[in-house]
């Protein structure tokens, strides 16, 4: 079994900590980079990777299982239960590679990072009115 998320964490985000390691998670998992089986870091490996306190991951690693995402084995570690990838966001996807060709695009057109940011929520915002992007956890916004 493989552990193959490394997490990153914004400390100006104004997200609190655990939901940025859980919102990592889910995003690892609709993207097919964590699947069914898979060990997650330990507290003790993620509090030396990015300064975190342990006590952050082991919330974060509870909120996982209590959706249903996770499962916490005594002394094996935390084991990832079920996938939320969908073919449509897989790495050879057709979408996926219309999306890449699109921001190779932008990019040949001089578009910076935030440029592409801006432009694609305010596309999302065209296409999901009423719905908040990038809450990612259970579609609740922050507040």
């Amino acid at each position: 079994m493989k552990s193959v998320v490394v997490f990153r964490i914004d400390r100006r985000s104004g997200v609190a900590t655990y939901l940025q390691i859980v919102r990592q998670v889910e995003q690892a998992l609709r993207m097919g980079a964590l699947e069914e089986g898979d060990r997650l870091p330990t507290a003790a490996q993620v509090a030396a990777d990015t300064k975190v306190n342990p006590n952050t991951t082991l919330k974060a690693y509870r909120e996982l299982e209590r959706a249903g995402l996770a499962e916490v084995r005594q002394g094996a570690g935390t084991f990832i239960t079920r996938s939320l990838a969908r073919p449509q966001s897989a790495p050879d996807s057709p979408l996926r590679a219309s999306l890449a060709e699109w921001m190779d695009r932008a990019r040949a057109e001089g578009l910076s990072g935030q440029d592409v940011s801006d432009l694609f929520h305010s596309a999302f915002g065209a296409a999901y009115p009423g719905e908040a992007f990038g809450t990612g956890y259970a579609g609740k916004p922050e507040g």
